[in-house]
């Protein structure tokens, strides 16, 4: 994620802070200042890190249980929402993706357990009635809010992890994709009503309505694009047109391509072999340090991935999304026979609409006369 430091990595995920946090940090800060004075202010402070300590815990629960199910982890990034932890993929088996959407919430319910236990043993323990947000000690404001956080993130409604237990519950006994629309509509709703409830009571509601009302729609989208791609080889999508380079070319013969049509990624090719990539921003990087006449084999990324013509397209935008990168080459018994890219799978999905319409609109005119 742009704008993002690494602050270190935890069993080979690497945990990363987005700069947008240290706004909030700075705004916590200040806000203790001037309401107490510096002692107030530090323990503002200190009180969001050692809640954001439990939002990483929290997020390393997703990343520890997805990998049982042999799926990966990029890293964990702290924004001023929260954490978010990017799985390479999500689990194809609905139970699977239960018992990870449950793992994050159950290490906040670990940790109530040990804070109420320490507050227990050592006569810290107040009345419930007497919890607050901005009272007691930092055990107890922390106790309160991993429950809270436990509570707020077992609603209902994507993004958060309730609703994705509650798409895993129903792709148990319904097709994925009507589950998935199934829980964003159910998300959409509750966005609705926190926004609703934002115009009369906490400001902040209308900010958590908008990031869940936009989590839901992508999920949604994500889940149809999924679902068109099902089943459909590479082949049927590919680019086939397309320009090629070798590491002994110049910059300036990359340059010459992109004015001269409309391709910004070019496969580097040596003794038919694919082993390189040049991305348009890695030659605009290039050309302003080092100018035209540079080779592109000092350029070239040469750690990329590829798919073969025959895997599905499906697979495909997996990849491409995994790798985040804007094209692929496409390649079959080791020969490069084609590229993909997000930009072309969406107009194969644009004119594949375009033609089950059309479909549509003649098999009702069979049945009931021309349409009008």
């Amino acid at each position: 994620m742009k704008w993002s430091w690494k602050l270190g990595e935890v069993s080979g995920i690497g945990v990363y802070v987005h700069a947008t946090f240290l706004l909030l940090i700075g705004w916590i800060a200040l806000s203790g200042w001037l309401d107490g004075g510096l002692p107030t202010a530090l323990d503002a402070v200190v009180f969001v890190l050692a809640l954001f300590a439990c939002v990483v815990l929290h997020e390393f629960g997703h990343a520890f249980a997805a990998r049982r199910y042999g799926i990966s982890t990029r890293d964990v990034t702290l924004l001023p929402i929260g954490g978010v932890a990017r799985l390479e993929r999500m689990p194809d088996d609905p139970r699977q993706e239960f018992w990870v959407a449950l793992a994050g919430p159950a290490v906040n319910v670990v940790i109530a357990i040990v804070l109420y236990a320490f507050l227990l043993v050592t006569g810290g323990l107040v009345p419930f009635s007497d919890f607050g947000f901005g009272e007691g000690s930092l055990a107890v404001r922390l106790l309160v809010t991993n429950i809270t956080l436990v509570a707020f993130n077992l609603l209902p409604a994507f993004p958060m992890d309730g609703g994705r237990v509650v798409r895993a519950l129903l792709a148990m006994r319904m097709d994925y994709l009507r589950a998935t629309q199934f829980a964003a509509s159910l998300g959409q709703a509750m966005a609705f009503l926190f926004g609703f409830l934002g115009l009369f009571a906490n400001p902040f509601l209308l900010f958590i309505a908008l990031f869940v009302w936009m989590g839901a729609g992508q999920e949604a989208s994500a889940a149809q694009m999924r679902s068109n791609l099902g089943g459909i080889p590479v082949a049927s999508a590919m680019l086939t047109e397309f320009h090629t380079l070798s590491p002994s070319d110049r910059l300036a013969d990359a340059v010459r391509l992109i004015l001269s049509g409309s391709q910004h990624d070019f496969p580097v090719v040596e003794d038919g072999e694919v082993v390189g990539v040049l991305t348009r921003h890695d030659l605009l990087m290039a050309l302003s340090q080092n100018g035209q006449d540079w080779p592109v084999g000092e350029v070239m990324k040469r750690h990329f991935q590829t798919i073969d013509s025959a895997d599905m397209l499906e697979t495909a935008s997996q990849r491409l999304q995994e790798c985040n990168c804007h094209t692929m080459p496409v390649v079959h018994n080791g020969q490069l026979v084609g590229l993909i890219t997000m930009e072309n799978l969406g107009e194969y999905l644009m004119i594949q609409r375009a033609l089950d319409k059309g479909r549509a609109r003649a098999a009702m005119a069979r049945t009931h006369g021309p349409i009008l």
